[in-house]
C-alpha cells in the first residue's frame, strides 16, 4: 500500500513539475496551493483533472 502511495505523489511531482509551479521565488498562498493540490490528486491530472486554488489573505489595516 506505501509503495502505491509513493508512486501516486511521484506521478503528482511529475505533473507540478512539468507545469512549472516549481519555477521562480513568488511563493504565494494561490501557487503552493495549486502545487500541492496537484501532486495530491497525481495521475488524475493526466486524465484532464487540472486543480486551481484561489485564496487570499486578509490585508492588514492600516
Amino acid at each position: 500500500m506505501a509503495i502505491i502511495v509513493v508512486v501516486w505523489l511521484l506521478i503528482g511531482f511529475a505533473a507540478a513539475a512539468q507545469r512549472n509551479y516549481f519555477a521562480g521565488s513568488d511563493a504565494t498562498c494561490a501557487k503552493v496551493g495549486t502545487t500541492l493540490v496537484t501532486i495530491v490528486v497525481g495521475p488524475l491530472n493526466y486524465v484532464g483533472a487540472n486543480p486551481k486554488i484561489d485564496c487570499s489573505a486578509p490585508q492588514p489595516s492600516r
